[in-house]
C-alpha cells in the first residue's frame, strides 16, 4: 500500500482526511487502444483534490489569496488495470498528516464494481509567488492542522 512505502505516519498524527468524486471517462480521453491515455489521470486526481479543498477550506483559492502557490514536487503513479470509455469512477483523496509546510495526497481509482484500478501520490509543496520555498506553515492552514490534530475536522 502507497501510505506504508511512502507516508512514514507515527504515534499521534491525525488520521488522514478523505473525499470522494465521481467521474466517467470521456471521449476526447481516450488512447489508440480505446482506454484512458495515461497522461489523462491527473485529471481524474485533480479533480479529488480540488473537493477537497473545498471540502475542507484548504483549495488553491485559500492559499493563493494569502500569496502562497503549491506546486506539485512529485507525482507516482500506478496503474492497476485501464480505464474505459463512459465508465464511472470512485476517485478518492486521502490528505496525509505532516509537519512540514506541504501537501501529501495518496489517490485511489475504484471502478464501478469497487476494484481498485488505480493507486498515486502527490506530494505539493508551498511556494511565495516569487517561487521561494515556504519553510513555515501559513497561519490559516496551520490553524487548520491544530483542529485537525485535535480531532475537530474529520
Amino acid at each position: 500500500m502507497l501510505t506504508k512505502e511512502f507516508f512514514k505516519t507515527k504515534a499521534g498524527d491525525p488520521k488522514p482526511l478523505t473525499c470522494e468524486v465521481k467521474r466517467k471517462v470521456r471521449f476526447d480521453e481516450l488512447d489508440p487502444l480505446n482506454v484512458m491515455w495515461h497522461g489523462n489521470y491527473a485529471s481524474f486526481f485533480e479533480d479529488a483534490r480540488v473537493a477537497m479543498g473545498i471540502k475542507y477550506g484548504i483549495g488553491y483559492t485559500e492559499f493563493a489569496d494569502i500569496g502562497v502557490i503549491i506546486p506539485i514536487k512529485r507525482f507516482f503513479i500506478d496503474y492497476i488495470a485501464p480505464l474505459e470509455f463512459n465508465k464511472e469512477y470512485t476517485v478518492k483523496a486521502i490528505l496525509h498528516w505532516n509537519e512540514a509546510p506541504r501537501l501529501d495526497f495518496e489517490y485511489e481509482i475504484y471502478s464501478s464494481d469497487n476494484k481498485l484500478v488505480t493507486r498515486a501520490y502527490t506530494i505539493q509543496m508551498m511556494t511565495d509567488k516569487d517561487k521561494n520555498l515556504v519553510l513555515v506553515k501559513p497561519k490559516f492552514y496551520e490553524e487548520f492542522c491544530k483542529k485537525w490534530q485535535q480531532g475537530l475536522i474529520k
